[in-house]
């Protein structure tokens, strides 16, 4: 049984792909096959020298008794014509080696083991083997007649080689800076048969150190703009190329990333006024952080109280009288400690000259709401606007420069820091979207900065020597040791340079364990006296999804969910997200209900609902989702489900796969919208009757949100959900313009529902559901409707971050503290409702269309009333609730959360 991948993006229109994340592991992209006997294509890299003295040869390939050899050529002449091997070049024997890899090797290349023989290679000093590593290598088997001839993969050599010393260097990659205008630059390339800097007019040769691999050169160059030179093989290419490459370790960057810029970001003219003496907001544990996801863009956009020239970009952080500011800050009081904003790394997508951007040149206003041509004039302006999500990194640690007033100079630096204050000043901390899994391009593609300097290395590759692209794009290899190392390095980097205070991993399960866990320790050796900041209130968290060529740990011991539970590293958890909204997010039909969108209490008219009997039974198993989300996702909570049963976290089933998977809280991140997929509202409208009123829709809204932030552990909520925020039922908007992404901070603009068809390339197959709705006025929410969600999500964060009950730190702690009392049919189960009991408090989430009456026979001559943040709040309904202590009955109103509180 397979289920789609839950975070699935297209990060731009040309790497445009469906992502699948199957529960066995399974790889999303193409089968590769294997290798026989007589395959001579040199375009393959089949085997692979995984160290300095090993090569691993697919047994499948060539005749196993003919003589096998590597053949080093440094001019990269060697060609297979008529069976046999052209050109010139040293020959390396190969001795096979009885038994294959050994042990310490099989646990390093656990993929390998099976399917590989080893061979050695013997005889041959250092000297010999870096030279050839330097040029074009081919294994053949044969001598006469080949019976096979593949290129080679590096990466397992050239760490073995180079790795150590390498690492010992990398804190001086980049530019270095040495007082006046003296400044060094070094790049690892290891492989590269010279390096020159073109720096400040002027080509330099760059020194080479043999025992690391380091090219390194020195010139007054502070300030000023530079590229590599550098000659180099390339498989790829199939020849040695000359590529004047950025540097991937810099500081700066001209527009559109032309060249790199010698930065010291040290200088003081790089800091906004006040820099030095920032004050963070105080810290909050990552079991209790409450996190805002938005997009820069987004933000301000169409925020007519912002500067014109400042909408869109970083400065829009500093305007504190704006309506968004106004927004964060009115967030910030009621608890929420963090914005979590999307990408604001180099990437590739957007031109960052406005002079070179095309926007829609169409009268979007104007057109019809259910109308398909908002769509089609937003596509043709696609790749060419401002807007992308962003998810295509060209240059991990500079900042983007589409969002600065102007990306030459000084002011992306600037600006960035600028908007890291702003939201500080607001009481908020600040976490990056950081997209290390894989690069926007390889190979020889212009936008390739890696994989043009060290071919073959930084991209993680297919067993015949194809770069994997189960992310979408060009996959990373974290478990190479220089790439694990500009990981570590570039987050520390943007901890200590930019004062950033958290870091969310795309795709983490495409990291090794080891590699999150080495940014870990390099940021808690972060000290205030020192660095400027303490690395340990920096948090982490990430996409623990479990996908591709690795999944099931086939390489590394991969970061996904079950592994890094106990690590203080949180993933995302899917498992109440999905019980929430109902369905999965890529269902044929989107009325697929949930609990928060009426499935049984509420039905809409969709068959893939099923019949009433298999709704209950759904719900009900929804409901025991839930209990294990509120709980913090923990595998070992146990309690009684919804059948009867004892059962803890790890024994209720999600979709083949235990759905507690977290150690303690703060293990699993609780959410029910992000960036990916439809936002909360418009998944909502899909699923609810098409006759649901916009007050109802509105409850349902704050229901499905407070599932979330009411969990123990993390919550995260897309930034516009708590008004409403609609993108016109876009289930994925990375490339979908302005237009769809709009975020309205002033209720009189709308939520952005009714603004067209959304876009054909992945909602297509929807318009047949989406199209009666985007014209249906009660669909349409006001400003009542808004501002009373917005209102009635702050109370709950407002309890949920002063309450201590909701801030365990063991699951001992929440084992005694929570309990679900009406839990199972003995004690009365209501479908479409989940009361929990947490220390003094009880909790009632009604998702049902009527008034629900609650007993708790424990509770009884306790003293409950409603908690007073929501008995002094705007909502007039939740007051209705009631307690009655002889009875221990409480009574919450339709469609409503109730949170009461014992009082003496």
């Amino acid at each position: 049984m397979q289920r789609l991948r839950p975070a699935q993006r297209l990060r731009t229109a040309l790497l445009a792909v469906v992502l699948v994340l199957p529960l066995t592991g399974a790889s999303a992209g193409p089968a590769v096959g294997a290798p026989g006997r007589g395959d001579t294509d040199l375009g393959k890299a089949w085997v692979q020298w995984i160290d300095r003295t090993t090569v691993a040869w697919p047994k499948t390939l060539g005749d196993p008794e003919a003589p096998h050899r590597l053949v080093t050529d440094p001019h990269g002449d060697l060609a297979v014509r008529d069976g046999r091997l052209t050109g010139g070049g040293r020959v390396l024997p190969l001795t096979r080696v009885p038994g294959g890899l050994d042990r310490e090797q099989r646990a390093k290349w656990p993929h390998l083991a099976a399917d590989y023989d080893a061979y050695r290679v013997s005889g041959q000093d250092l000297g010999v083997l870096r030279k050839a590593l330097r040029g074009q290598i081919v294994a053949t088997a044969g001598e006469d007649e080949l019976s096979a001839a593949t290129g080679v993969q590096l990466p397992g050599v050239l760490d073995d080689l180079y790795a150590e010393e390498g690492r010992a260097k990398h804190a001086r990659l980049g530019p270095a800076f040495h007082g006046g205008r003296r400044t060094s630059l070094a790049v690892w390339a290891p492989t590269a048969r010279s390096v020159r800097a073109l720096a400040a007019g002027r080509s330099v040769a760059l020194h080479r150190d043999e025992a690391s691999g380091v090219w390194r050169g020195e010139g007054n160059w502070r300030g000023a703009t530079y590229r590599y030179r550098i000659t180099v093989w390339s498989p790829s290419a199939g020849k040695i190329v000359t590529n004047d490459v950025t540097d991937p370790y810099s500081t700066a960057l001209t527009a559109d990333s032309e060249r790199s810029v010698a930065a010291d970001l040290r200088d003081p003219r790089l800091a906004p006024p006040g820099w030095s003496r920032l004050r963070k907001p105080e810290p909050t544990p990552l079991r209790n952080a409450q996190i805002q996801e938005l997009h820069i863009r987004d933000f301000s956009r169409d925020d007519r109280t912002v500067p014109a020239g400042d909408r869109g970009g970083y400065r829009a952080f500093a305007a504190r009288g704006s309506d968004g500011m106004r927004h964060l800050r009115k967030l910030a009081r009621a608890g929420a400690s963090h914005v979590h904003l999307l990408p604001a790394f180099d990437f590739s997508s957007v031109p960052e000259r406005r002079a070179d951007r095309q926007e829609p040149a169409c009268d979007l206003p104007a057109l019809p709401p259910d109308s398909d041509q908002q769509q089609k004039c937003v596509r043709e302006s696609a790749g060419k606007d401002a807007f992308n999500w962003g998810y295509d990194p060209q240059h991990y640690t500079v900042p983007e420069g589409s969002y600065a007033s102007r990306p030459d100079g000084p002011s992306r630096t600037r600006e960035f820091r600028g908007m890291v204050q702003g939201l500080n000043r607001a009481g908020l901390r600040t976490v990056m979207d950081v997209v290390y899994n894989h690069t926007v391009a390889s190979g020889q593609d212009p936008r390739s900065v890696l994989d043009r300097i060290v071919p073959g290395y930084y991209h993680r590759l297919n067993a015949d020597g194809t770069v994997a692209t189960s992310t979408c794009c060009a996959n990373t290899a974290p478990e190479h040791v220089m790439m694990g190392e500009l990981v570590v390095d570039s987050v520390v980097t943007w901890a200590r340079e930019y004062k950033v205070d958290g870091f969310r991993f795309d795709l983490m399960g495409h990291h090794p364990k080891a590699n999150i866990l080495a940014v870990r320790r390099a940021l808690d050796a972060l000290t205030p006296a020192r660095d400027g900041v303490d690395g340990k209130n920096i948090v982490l968290y990430g996409e623990g999804w479990n996908f591709g060529e690795i999944a099931d740990d086939a390489r590394f011991t991969q970061a996904t969910q079950k592994n890094m539970a106990g690590t203080g590293i949180a993933t995302f958890s899917d498992r109440a997200r999905d019980a929430i909204r109902g369905g999965g997010p890529f269902d044929e039909d989107p009325r697929v209900q949930g609990f928060a969108s009426g499935l049984y209490t509420d039905p809409n008219s969709a068959p893939a609902n099923g019949s009433r009997a298999q709704q209950r039974v759904r719900l009900l198993h929804y409901q025991d989702l839930i209990k294990v989300g509120l709980s913090g996702n923990l595998a070992g909570y146990r309690f009684t489900d919804s059948r009867g049963r004892r059962v803890t976290g790890s024994e209720v089933d999600y979709n083949g796969a235990p759905a507690g998977y977290a150690e303690r809280p703060g293990d699993a991140l609780a959410y029910a919208d992000a960036h990916d997929n439809e936002t909360l509202y418009d998944a909502l409208a899909f699923k609810l009757p098409p006759t649901t009123t916009p007050g109802d829709r509105s409850r349902m809204q704050v229901l499905g949100m407070a599932t979330a932030a009411l969990s123990q552990g993390p919550a995260l909520s897309h930034a516009g959900s708590d008004l409403l925020r609609s993108k016109s039922l876009d289930r994925n908007s990375y490339d979908s313009g302005d237009w769809f992404n709009a975020l309205h901070w002033d209720c009189r603009r709308g939520n952005g529902f009714g603004r067209g068809l959304p876009p054909a390339a992945d909602n297509e197959p929807k318009w047949q559901y989406a199209k009666p709705l985007l014209t249906n006025p009660r669909l349409t929410p006001g400003c009542s409707q808004i501002s009373a969600t917005a209102a009635a999500y702050r109370d709950l964060v407002r309890i949920r971050t002063t309450e201590p009950a909701f801030g365990k730190r063991t699951t001992a702690e929440v084992q005694r503290s929570l309990s679900f009392p009406l839990s199972g049919p003995a004690a009365g189960e209501t479908p479409g409702v989940v009361t929990a009991q947490l220390d003094n408090l009880v909790l009632v989430l009604n998702a049902t269309p009527q008034q629900q009456t609650q007993r708790l026979p424990g509770a009884a001559a306790r003293g409950y009333r409603l908690h007073p943040v929501q008995a002094a709040g705007t909502d007039p309904v939740v007051k209705q609730s009631g307690y009655e202590k002889s009875t221990g009955t409480f009574t919450v109103p339709a469609r409503t959360v109730a949170v009461f509180q014992q009082h003496r």
